[in-house]
């Protein structure tokens, strides 16, 4: 952490789920990094609702909420909450700068973008690993058949099945 950084990026990168395909920060989160209540942060959005439009934030449903709370210990409080949390996207973050105007919003802002940003260069350059990897699979998963019916012959060979042997001498014709 530089002098320059209020939170360890690394700090932030934990704070970061998938949720609907999104990469978010759930309120509470967002309220502690800000050092404000998560009650003054949604009053804040509240009163600024036309600047969350849907990709910016969305509410997270009670099955969310839940698989939240498995996931994560310091969600405990919300296993009994009434209310569920909100999930602010890459979009809401930057939007919350312009919402909560303290000096310190707007240099976590700075460093929560910045952490989204280093996950998106990083997903990208790992995307051709995973191309790569999904290739192997594939290649282990035909081998695997191969080796499967290299083994079946094998049994077949060691284990011949019994043929009905002939039998020597006089049969009786009935």
């Amino acid at each position: 952490m530089t002098t320059r950084e209020l939170v360890a990026i690394n700090d932030i990168e934990r704070q970061i789920f998938m949720i609907r395909g999104h990469k978010v920060m759930v309120d509470r989160d967002l309220a502690a990094l800000y050092r404000v209540p998560t009650k003054v942060l949604n009053q804040a959005v509240k009163r600024n609702r036309n600047r969350f439009p849907e990709g910016f934030m969305f509410l997270l449903t009670r099955q969310e909420t839940d698989e939240l709370v498995t996931n994560c210990d310091r969600f405990n409080s919300l296993k009994h909450s009434s209310t569920c949390p909100s999930a602010f996207t890459e979009y809401g973050v930057a939007m919350l700068s312009s919402v909560l105007r303290s000096e310190r919003a707007i240099q976590i802002n700075i460093q929560i973008i910045q952490t989204f940003i280093r996950l998106r260069q990083w997903a990208l350059t790992h995307k051709e690993l995973a191309r790569k990897i999904i290739e192997l699979e594939t290649k282990i998963s035909i081998h695997d058949k191969h080796i499967q019916n290299i083994f079946e012959a094998i049994h077949e060979l060691i284990n011949p099945p019994e043929t009905p042997r002939r039998r020597i001498g006089f049969a009786p014709q009935e």
